[in-house]
Order: C-alpha cells, then structure tokens, then sequence
C-alpha cells in the first residue's frame, strides 16, 4: 500500500474541482489561477462534493505491482501540489550576492547584472509573477514546477561560488565556504 496515495486531499473553500475520468484529466480553479492535470490511467481519482475531499486509488488486483504503487503516490502528490497552488500558491525567493550585481524587471523580462560584459535577459512566464525587492528576486505563482523550474534557470545563470560567495542563490540556501590558497613560510 502505498502511504502517501492512501491519503485523501482536503479541498479548501473557494476551490473548483473538475474531474474528466473518460481523459484522465482533473481541473483545479482557485484564487491562484486554475491548473490542469492529467492522471495515470491505473489510478482513480475520486472527488466527493459533500466531504470536500478527494481520494486516489487503485485496483486491489495492481496493489501488488510496485510500479502502479508508485504512480498511486505520485498522482495524489500531483493533484495535492495541485489544489495547494491554486489557493496558496508557491513561492520561491532567490539572493543576487556581489558587488555591484543586481536584477530588475523591464516589462515581462527580468534583466540580470551578474559582471558579464553584458546583462542576462530572461522572459518571464505569463503564468508566473516576478518581484525584485532590493537584492531579493521572489518568484511565485500557481504551478509549483513553472515557479522551480524558472528559478532554477535564474539561478544557472550565476551559480554560488564557493570562495566569496558571489553569485544567485537560493535565500535560505547555505553555500559551503572554501579557505582558498594559503601564502607565505
């Protein structure tokens, strides 16, 4: 049995739930935003109006299978991730360390001075929002992988590294410092 897909997702007032079992699809609409999921055909999803809950399953015949035990914790995680997005959304926030090194949004791209000869522009995703607060870059939005996957990318422009600590990191990110070389006799 899977611990993590036996659990059922409690649904907060003010979300919609939609659920499409001929596609395997289940739709999520909130103050957020709404977010589409399509679903493992070997698992179901089950949504009950009155408990506000939703609970995923599996044929008893595939409990023995570990690979529809797996999809079964996977598809409750997603559609988990799902309704906490639409109704508190994800954030990510993200530090710009070094002298004279800043970012700022110029309409939809987010233009990043980290000592290239010129600045990194990257355009933000209409599904997400971007927010530069001094040194801070907070990114947030409905979808937890759209809001991970474009800090990550700002991130790959300027990796930490390891000796002053220069570069884009991760607020509560903990970058391990090195001595460096030692001189003299």
């Amino acid at each position: 049995m899977s611990r993590i897909g036996k659990k059922a997702i409690t649904v907060p007032s003010g979300v919609k739930v939609t659920l499409d079992p001929n596609a395997h699809t289940i739709k999520v609409e909130g103050p957020k935003g709404t977010i589409e999921q399509r679903l493992r055909p070997e698992v179901k999803v089950g949504w009950s109006e009155s408990e506000k809950e939703i609970v995923c399953t599996i044929d008893p015949a595939d409990a023995d299978d570990k690979q529809v035990r797996a999809y079964w914790g996977l598809v409750r995680a997603l559609v988990a991730k799902a309704v906490k997005g639409v109704s508190d959304g994800f954030e990510r926030r993200l530090e710009v360390v070094g002298v004279g090194w800043n970012a700022k949004l110029q309409g939809m791209n987010l233009v990043l001075n980290v000592g290239y000869a010129d600045p990194v522009t990257m355009p933000v995703p209409s599904t997400i929002k971007v927010e530069v607060q001094g040194a801070v870059i907070v990114v947030t939005g409905a979808d937890d992988q759209q809001v991970g996957q474009f800090a990550a990318a700002v991130r790959s422009k300027r990796k930490p590294e390891p000796y002053k600590g220069k570069g884009i990191k991760y607020v509560d990110e903990v970058i391990a410092r090195k001595q460096g070389k030692a001189f003299g006799s």
